[in-house]
C-alpha cells in the first residue's frame, strides 16, 4: 500500500498526481473528505467498486455516490432542471449528499437497482479538491465505514492498521472527523432528508 502524507491545507502537487496516477490504473484509495475518511476508485473501474463492497459488505441495494469537484459534471450524470441546477449551486460545496435522478451515462452498476438514482456530492476539503481536479472527472466515493461498525474511520493509522492490506493509496491529510454527511433526496417531488449529518440541510426542509 501507498502510504501518502499530504498536507490538508496546501495539498502537494507530486503527491496528487502520484494518487491520480494510481486511480487511473485501477486502484482502490481511502481519502480524507470534509467529513469522515471516504474510499473510492474511478466511476468506469467495475473491479475497483466490487473491492469496495467487499471491504465495506455492502449488498446490492447500496446506493453509491460520486464525489465532484463541481456542477460542472452534474448534466452528464444526474437529471436536473433549472430550478434544481440553481438550488444545488446556492448549497454547494456542503458536507451533503445529493441522492438524484440518474442519466444513462451512469454505470446500471452505481444506481440504486430500483429507483435508478445517483448519489451526488461536492466537497470543500482542499484534498479532495486538488485530487478531482487533477483526476479531471467525479470519483466513485463511499465513507469509510466497515462492517459492524456505526461509526466512519477518522485516523489514518487506524486505517492503515485495519484495512492496510486491501487498499492500494491512503492519502494521509492527518485526523479527520466522525462525522457522517447529510443526505438529502431531491429524486421526488418534494426534498426528503434521509439522514442529518454534519450538512446543513435547513434549506431542503
Amino acid at each position: 500500500m501507498l502510504h501518502l502524507r499530504v498536507h490538508p491545507e496546501n495539498p502537494q502537487p507530486r503527491l496528487i498526481s502520484q494518487a491520480v496516477e494510481r486511480i487511473r490504473a485501477g486502484d482502490v484509495i481511502v481519502y480524507p473528505t470534509d467529513a469522515a475518511y471516504a474510499i473510492g476508485c474511478q466511476i468506469g473501474n467495475k473491479n475497483a467498486m466490487e473491492r469496495i463492497a467487499q471491504i465495506r459488505q455492502l449488498d446490492a441495494k447500496h446506493q453509491y455516490a460520486i464525489i465532484c469537484s463541481d456542477l460542472s459534471d452534474i448534466a452528464t450524470y444526474a437529471k436536473v432542471d433549472n430550478a434544481m441546477y440553481r438550488l444545488l449551486k446556492s448549497n454547494t460545496p456542503s458536507i451533503t449528499t445529493f441522492i438524484l435522478p440518474a442519466t444513462s451515462e451512469v454505470p446500471r452498476r452505481l444506481m440504486h437497482p430500483k429507483k435508478k438514482t445517483i448519489g451526488l456530492r461536492i466537497p470543500s476539503n482542499p484534498i479532495c479538491q486538488q485530487l478531482l481536479k487533477e483526476l479531471g472527472e467525479p470519483l466513485l466515493t463511499s465513507t469509510l465505514i466497515l462492517p459492524e461498525q456505526t461509526d466512519p474511520l477518522d485516523d489514518p493509522y487506524e486505517i492503515e492498521m485495519q484495512i492496510g492490506k486491501q487498499i492500494d493509496v491512503l492519502i494521509d491529510g492527518g485526523l479527520g472527523t466522525l462525522n457522517t454527511t447529510s443526505i438529502v433526496n431531491l429524486a421526488g417531488d418534494h426534498p426528503e432528508i434521509i439522514r442529518r449529518g454534519a450538512g446543513d440541510v435547513s434549506a431542503f426542509e
